[in-house]
């Protein structure tokens, strides 16, 4: 309205006039402190942690993209969608699966669709990224489950993952695998175990289905 425009003096008084004021300064402060032995350093490791996770992942899921020596950069793209094709397990099941392991799923359909694009950087130590693998061979193994008719992809602890403390406990339990494979699929997560505090949702009912929040109409008439 005319008196919000006017206290912030027809500039957007919710955000910043160019952005988000802390992205340069925290950028310059780590290129201080590391220096250019650091940054050297941490490129490597960046480098040697995506290529690790690449190695150990391929015969599981096959890695889309490798330059003329078999190697990939700082990330790399695992590829779900022969999996896909065969069995209905997608990449977004994957990522929500990896919520029961402990882990925000990497980057999922970009950019390319049906695909993970998992970036470990120079900030994971070795142990975080062997129970990152650990985690996605164990889905592997989930899908071959289904693949096997174990259970139906509808009904797998992918399709309905991730378990909340609530699901797994409920008396009223009736999934076609067990409780302790939904809650612990590794025997680790029984000492240190996150529970997320929503299961699956419809994440594009809201793209698809607006509401709006807006003042009246009538609000602008004058």
């Amino acid at each position: 309205n005319k008196a919000a425009h006017e206290a912030g003096h027809g500039v957007a008084i919710s955000a910043s006039r160019f952005g988000s004021a802390g992205v340069l300064p925290i950028s310059w402060a780590y290129v201080k402190l590391m220096g250019g032995a650091g940054l050297t350093e941490a490129t490597k490791s960046a480098l040697l942690a995506a290529n690790y996770v690449a190695s150990r992942l391929n015969e599981f899921f096959p890695v889309l993209y490798t330059g003329e020596s078999g190697l990939v950069a700082h990330e790399c793209i695992l590829d779900l969608r022969e999996l896909t094709a065969r069995t209905g397990v997608t990449a977004e099941d994957v990522a929500k699966r990896l919520i029961d392991f402990g882990f925000h799923a990497p980057t999922l359909a970009f950019p390319v669709a049906g695909t993970l694009m998992v970036e470990p950087t120079e900030s994971e130590d070795l142990a975080e990224i062997d129970r990152f693998i650990d985690a996605m061979i164990t889905i592997h193994a989930e899908i071959e489950q289904v693949a096997s008719g174990d259970f139906t992809v509808e009904n797998s602890p992918l399709r309905n993952a991730p378990h909340t403390a609530a699901a797994v406990v409920s008396s009223s339990w009736d999934r076609s695998y067990p409780r302790e494979q939904a809650a612990f699929p590794v025997p680790s997560l029984r000492q240190d175990k996150y529970f997320p505090p929503v299961g699956r949702i419809d994440g594009a009912a809201g793209d698809r289905n607006l509401v709006c929040s807006c003042p009246p109409l009538e609000d602008f008439e004058n």
